[in-house]
């Protein structure tokens, strides 16, 4: 969404997020979170009326007009109109889906070469076992990685896992002492408990599982499960080595897994896993900004952005 401070936007958005507040003169507004196929904004909308109140909801369809605005180096929106999509629109909510990089339908492919390069029956039945399962295979091909910051697109958790193979592919030739099947399950299967813990791909929240168990731990029950489905034991040497990569590659982040990298493939993971992450996040920060230098709450520090 490359507009500059004073652009006007006319546009079709989907609303992902709504937060009611009141202002220092004591009127009230809506802090809006919207998206469509440009990427994800911000927006404002002052002196809300009541009945802005009850049609401006989650998943609502909208067309804006406003005016781009910055606040810390990123772009917001300055809503000045306001209206939900009529059928005269002829818009339908997959027109505003902003999508991964490379079509699902790719990433989807090459998640499936990358199966079957798993020499080890075990792993490679455990990760087929569980995307057997249509309702988990369907939500692991759309939904995105994170709510926002990283991957927070359609199918933006596929190609987190399709990136991190490609990534894991390469260094592999490098650190040959690795054991490459535990590396390519555990890239596949690392956050599948996100299928789990999100909603939907189109306007994503944290369901009641993800919310008090959170998407690790939600992980490791489904590889046991799927483990358990397949008749493989659940304290296998190589389903524990998995586990292991699993558990400890959030040590370091405010989710305090509880355990420390203590294998070589779990420092590989944790490393790769977190580089991904973080250059995602880097990259969606730059392609929002409008200075060399914006704040990321992901970093919590201001970031270079290299507009030039």
């Amino acid at each position: 969404m490359n507009k500059q401070e004073g652009e006007r936007i006319v546009d079709y958005f989907i609303v992902r997020e709504r937060e009611t507040s009141i202002a220092t003169n004591g009127s009230e507004y809506i802090s809006l979170t919207l998206s469509n196929k440009d990427g994800i904004i911000r927006a404002k909308l002052w002196d809300v009326t009541e009945k802005e109140k009850e049609w401006l909801h989650k998943r609502a369809l909208i067309k804006v007009d406003g005016l781009i605005t910055f606040y810390r180096g990123q772009r917001q929106l300055t809503i000045q109109r306001v209206r939900l999509v009529t059928e005269e629109d002829a818009i339908e909510i997959n027109d505003l889906l902003n999508h991964a990089n490379i079509p699902r339908e790719d990433l989807w492919q090459e998640l499936r070469m990358f199966i079957e390069e798993i020499d080890s029956e075990t792993l490679r039945e455990l990760v087929k076992t569980l995307l057997r399962k249509k309702e988990i295979r369907e939500k692991l091909t759309t939904i995105p990685a994170a709510k926002q910051y990283h991957h927070a697109y359609y199918a933006g958790l596929l190609e987190h896992i399709v990136t991190l193979c490609h990534v894991s592919a390469q260094l592999l030739q490098v650190y040959p002492q690795l054991n490459k099947d535990v590396i390519m399950t555990v890239c596949i299967l690392h956050d599948i408990g996100k299928t789990k813990a999100l909603t939907d791909p189109v306007v994503p929240d944290y369901t009641t599982n993800g919310e008090l168990i959170g998407h690790v731990v939600l992980s490791i029950e489904m590889i046991l499960e799927g483990a358990i489905e397949a008749g493989i034991s659940t304290d296998d040497h190589e389903v524990l080595a998995v586990k292991h990569c699993i558990l400890s590659s959030h040590v370091n982040d405010s989710l305090q897994s509880g355990v420390s990298s203590k294998t070589a493939e779990a420092i590989f993971f944790q490393h790769i896993n977190k580089l991904d992450n973080q250059l995602n996040a880097l990259f969606m920060i730059g392609n929002e900004a409008n200075e060399d230098w914006t704040f990321s709450p992901m970093f919590k520090r201001r970031m270079y952005t290299n507009r030039k």
